[in-house]
């Protein structure tokens, strides 16, 4: 992962994976990856939901 993780792009690539396993079209090969793939957006997500929370609750800016 960046050193700055982009929410709103993690976000967006996980919307295209949901379409993506959605689609009857992709290969059931595919579908592990994408699944995995989405594991660490939704670990990334939770990551930099966790660390704006503390910083609010703290009242320091995000970094």
């Amino acid at each position: 992962m960046d050193d700055k993780f982009d929410y709103d792009k993690a976000l967006a690539e996980l919307e295209a994976i949901a379409a993506r396993v959605e689609d009857p079209a992709t290969p059931l090969d595919d579908i592990g990856s994408l699944v995995e793939r989405s594991k660490v957006l939704v670990k990334g997500c939770r990551e930099y939901l966790r660390s704006v929370r503390e910083s609010v609750e703290t009242g320091e800016e995000e970094s």
